[in-house]
Protein backbone atom coordinates (compact mmCIF):
# COMPACT_ATOMS: atom_id res chain seq x y z
CA UNK A 1 0.00 0.00 0.00
CA UNK A 2 2.99 2.41 -0.04
CA UNK A 3 1.42 3.81 -3.15
CA UNK A 4 -1.53 5.13 -1.23
CA UNK A 5 0.74 6.37 1.02
CA UNK A 6 2.41 8.70 -0.77
CA UNK A 7 -0.99 9.45 -2.37
CA UNK A 8 -2.15 10.49 1.39
CA UNK A 9 0.94 11.89 2.58
CA UNK A 10 0.40 14.59 -0.51
CA UNK A 11 -2.42 15.71 1.25
CA UNK A 12 -3.07 19.04 3.68
CA UNK A 13 -6.28 19.49 4.77
CA UNK A 14 -8.01 21.93 7.23
CA UNK A 15 -7.84 20.70 10.88
CA UNK A 16 -10.66 22.01 13.16
CA UNK A 17 -11.91 21.31 16.47
CA UNK A 18 -15.24 19.17 17.36
CA UNK A 19 -16.86 19.90 20.70
CA UNK A 20 -19.59 17.92 22.03
CA UNK A 21 -21.63 18.12 25.46
CA UNK A 22 -23.89 15.10 25.92
CA UNK A 23 -24.99 14.02 29.83
CA UNK A 24 -23.46 17.07 31.45
CA UNK A 25 -20.27 16.34 30.35
CA UNK A 26 -18.10 18.29 27.80
CA UNK A 27 -15.52 17.61 24.99
CA UNK A 28 -13.58 18.92 22.53
CA UNK A 29 -10.82 17.79 19.57
CA UNK A 30 -8.98 18.16 16.88
CA UNK A 31 -9.45 16.79 13.85
CA UNK A 32 -7.80 16.43 10.37
CA UNK A 33 -10.86 14.32 8.85
CA UNK A 34 -13.60 16.28 7.81
CA UNK A 35 -15.29 17.29 4.74
CA UNK A 36 -18.74 18.53 3.23
CA UNK A 37 -20.24 15.58 1.60
CA UNK A 38 -23.65 16.39 0.12
CA UNK A 39 -24.69 19.26 -1.67
CA UNK A 40 -28.41 19.46 -1.19
CA UNK A 41 -29.17 19.04 1.52
CA UNK A 42 -26.03 20.31 2.62
CA UNK A 43 -24.03 17.56 4.86
CA UNK A 44 -20.75 17.47 6.63
CA UNK A 45 -19.29 14.69 8.21
CA UNK A 46 -16.51 15.10 11.05
CA UNK A 47 -14.53 11.64 11.38
CA UNK A 48 -13.68 10.61 15.08
CA UNK A 49 -11.30 8.18 16.62
CA UNK A 50 -12.81 5.58 18.53
CA UNK A 51 -10.40 6.17 21.36
CA UNK A 52 -10.73 9.96 22.28
CA UNK A 53 -12.47 11.00 25.06
CA UNK A 54 -14.54 13.52 22.51
CA UNK A 55 -15.97 10.75 20.37
CA UNK A 56 -17.29 8.97 23.63
CA UNK A 57 -18.95 12.26 24.60
CA UNK A 58 -20.43 12.65 21.30
CA UNK A 59 -21.90 9.23 21.09
CA UNK A 60 -24.67 10.41 23.31
CA UNK A 61 -24.77 14.01 21.52
CA UNK A 62 -27.38 15.27 19.77
CA UNK A 63 -25.69 17.96 18.19
CA UNK A 64 -21.68 19.05 17.31
CA UNK A 65 -19.81 21.90 17.08
CA UNK A 66 -17.52 22.88 14.17
CA UNK A 67 -14.80 25.53 14.28
CA UNK A 68 -12.13 26.34 12.18
CA UNK A 69 -9.07 27.76 13.10
CA UNK A 70 -6.29 30.06 11.77
CA UNK A 71 -2.75 29.23 11.53
CA UNK A 72 -1.94 31.83 14.29
CA UNK A 73 -4.15 29.87 16.50
CA UNK A 74 -2.37 26.80 17.36
CA UNK A 75 -1.97 27.01 21.02
CA UNK A 76 -5.39 26.31 20.26
CA UNK A 77 -4.80 23.57 18.11
CA UNK A 78 -2.44 22.09 20.60
CA UNK A 79 -4.78 22.53 23.50
CA UNK A 80 -7.28 20.84 21.76
CA UNK A 81 -4.81 17.95 19.90
CA UNK A 82 -2.57 17.48 22.33
CA UNK A 83 -4.59 17.29 25.75
CA UNK A 84 -7.26 14.88 26.68
CA UNK A 85 -10.46 15.47 28.35
CA UNK A 86 -10.19 12.12 30.19
CA UNK A 87 -7.36 13.90 32.53
CA UNK A 88 -8.03 17.56 32.64
CA UNK A 89 -10.64 20.41 31.50
CA UNK A 90 -9.87 22.12 28.28
CA UNK A 91 -12.81 24.45 28.75
CA UNK A 92 -12.01 25.83 31.60
CA UNK A 93 -8.65 27.03 29.42
CA UNK A 94 -11.16 29.08 26.83
CA UNK A 95 -13.66 31.64 26.15
CA UNK A 96 -16.80 29.50 25.19
CA UNK A 97 -20.82 29.97 24.96
CA UNK A 98 -23.95 27.44 24.92
CA UNK A 99 -24.88 27.69 21.24
CA UNK A 100 -27.91 25.44 19.37
CA UNK A 101 -29.17 22.51 21.16
CA UNK A 102 -26.15 23.28 24.48
CA UNK A 103 -23.56 22.69 21.55
CA UNK A 104 -20.57 24.35 23.15
CA UNK A 105 -18.86 26.99 20.37
CA UNK A 106 -15.31 28.24 21.16
CA UNK A 107 -15.42 32.40 20.81
CA UNK A 108 -12.31 32.97 19.58
CA UNK A 109 -13.10 30.25 16.57
CA UNK A 110 -12.88 32.82 13.15
CA UNK A 111 -15.55 30.60 11.96
CA UNK A 112 -17.59 27.74 13.10
CA UNK A 113 -21.21 25.61 12.62
CA UNK A 114 -23.55 23.46 14.65
CA UNK A 115 -24.42 20.72 13.24
CA UNK A 116 -27.78 17.98 14.34
CA UNK A 117 -25.78 14.30 14.53
CA UNK A 118 -28.23 12.39 11.43
CA UNK A 119 -26.18 9.35 10.93
CA UNK A 120 -22.91 7.72 12.28
CA UNK A 121 -20.87 5.99 9.70
CA UNK A 122 -18.43 3.43 11.11
CA UNK A 123 -14.92 3.56 9.36
CA UNK A 124 -12.48 1.58 10.50
CA UNK A 125 -10.72 3.24 13.85
CA UNK A 126 -12.61 6.44 13.44
CA UNK A 127 -16.32 6.96 13.48
CA UNK A 128 -18.25 9.58 10.88
CA UNK A 129 -20.79 11.72 12.43
CA UNK A 130 -22.92 13.33 9.57
CA UNK A 131 -24.17 16.64 10.35
CA UNK A 132 -27.02 18.66 9.28
CA UNK A 133 -26.08 22.11 10.00
CA UNK A 134 -28.77 24.03 12.30
CA UNK A 135 -26.61 27.33 13.33
CA UNK A 136 -22.97 29.06 11.68
CA UNK A 137 -21.03 32.31 12.56
CA UNK A 138 -18.11 33.61 13.24
CA UNK A 139 -16.85 36.46 15.73
CA UNK A 140 -15.56 40.06 14.97
CA UNK A 141 -15.38 40.95 11.50
CA UNK A 142 -14.85 39.07 8.64
CA UNK A 143 -12.00 41.01 7.69
CA UNK A 144 -10.59 40.43 10.73
CA UNK A 145 -10.60 36.22 10.00
CA UNK A 146 -9.02 36.03 6.52
CA UNK A 147 -5.51 34.78 7.81
CA UNK A 148 -4.56 31.51 6.31
CA UNK A 149 -6.46 28.11 7.66
CA UNK A 150 -4.56 25.65 10.39
CA UNK A 151 -3.82 22.31 8.14
CA UNK A 152 -2.61 19.51 8.57
CA UNK A 153 1.38 20.64 8.30
CA UNK A 154 0.95 23.07 10.79
CA UNK A 155 -0.28 20.31 13.31
CA UNK A 156 1.97 17.72 12.54
CA UNK A 157 4.04 18.46 15.27
CA UNK A 158 1.13 17.99 17.93
CA UNK A 159 1.52 14.72 19.66
CA UNK A 160 -1.81 13.20 20.48
CA UNK A 161 -3.37 13.75 23.79
CA UNK A 162 -5.22 10.02 23.26
CA UNK A 163 -3.37 6.64 22.44
CA UNK A 164 -3.09 6.07 18.93
CA UNK A 165 -3.79 2.55 19.54
CA UNK A 166 -6.88 1.54 21.72
CA UNK A 167 -5.86 -0.27 25.00
CA UNK A 168 -5.89 -3.75 25.00
CA UNK A 169 -7.68 -5.97 27.44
Amino acid sequence: MADIDEFIGRLNPDMCVVTATAGGERAGCLVGFASQCSIRPVRFVVWLSEVNHTFRVARAAEFLAVHLLEREQRALAELFGGHTGDQEDKFGQVRWWEGHGGAVVLHDAPAWFIGRIVTRVDGGDHVGFVLDPVAHGGHGAREAHEGPLLRLDDARTISPGHPVDPPSG
